[in-house]
């Protein structure tokens, strides 16, 4: 009996859910998620007390200091703020999805998952997906927790902000970063066949970023950088903060990594002994 795209479709949603299901039992993923929300919550709860008095002393015209001698609209930069919050811990989420497609080989279980979908190409779309679905969650729960601290901050002035439209947006381009970065390091650690190669690549790919090497000597190539895309996406040019490139060419550059390096990830699984 022929297949139909709509038999297709189904048979990928069951194997994610299937995925999802092995993923959501990985302890090593939870302790290393579990640090990076605790984390957060950590360095937010250093700030807002300063960031509740900078809010109390916005000015009559709708002006705020957060940094000595920066002065800045309000609401903008309490925006900005808000995405920023999120974006830092979200830089971590490549070493959870590092660890997510490692175990797969760490415990020997995709000789298993082949016997349930022996075919590759769909099997590592399955998994991406599932992968795909856990970030998204994760990244929901870190800027959950970046909007009750700027709420904390600004409800006396605007308690509507945290959850305005420029909120939603900014946040949305957050997500956005977080899951398209993950499921990149997810590719590269199934063709790596290692979480300390994904891990390793993660590090690496963020210290050229961080340094600016790049940013300094070859902007277009910083702009292809994932990290620096994400920047580019979610931050706005300002104060000792120079942007690669417009954040239509970040989003690109994002939906680009991991379209390329899953396709890749199954052209060489599909290559390779199960094991």
């Amino acid at each position: 009996m022929r297949k139909t795209a709509g038999d297709t479709v189904r048979y990928v949603v069951a194997a994610a859910r299937a995925e999802l299901t092995k993923i959501v039992t990985l302890r090593a993923v939870w302790l290393v998620t579990g640090a990076v929300a605790a984390l957060q919550v950590f360095v937010l709860a250093q700030n807002v007390a300063a960031e509740t008095e900078a809010v109390s002393r916005i000015t009559a015209d709708g002006m705020i200091e957060r940094f000595p001698g920066v002065v800045r609209p309000a609401r903008e930069a309490l925006v900005e703020h808000l995405a920023a919050s999120s974006f830092q811990m979200c830089v971590f989420l490549p070493c959870v999805a590092a660890l997510i497609a490692g175990q797969e080989f760490r415990a020997g279980q995709l000789g298993t998952s082949l016997l349930a979908v022996p075919r590759r190409g769909l099997l590592v779309g399955a998994k991406a997906l599932a992968a795909g679905v856990f970030l998204l969650s994760v990244s929901v729960v870190i800027a959950a927790i970046s909007t009750a601290f700027v709420y904390a901050a600004v409800e006396e002035w605007d308690p509507g902000l945290p959850v305005s439209t420029e909120a939603w947006t900014a946040q949305a381009k957050v997500l956005a970063y977080a899951v398209l970065s993950g499921l990149t390091i997810f590719a590269v650690t199934l063709i790596a066949r290692s979480a300390l190669t994904g891990v390793l690549v993660t590090v690496a790919l963020t210290a050229l970023t961080m340094s600016q090497v790049l940013a300094v000597s070859a902007p277009a190539l910083d702009a292809l950088v994932p990290l620096s895309a994400g920047r580019n996406l979610v931050l706005a040019p300002g104060e000792g903060l120079r942007l690669s490139a417009g954040p239509g060419h970040a989003l690109a550059v994002l939906a680009a990594w991991p379209l390329l390096a899953t396709a890749a990830a199954a052209l060489v699984l599909g290559r390779r002994d199960a094991r």
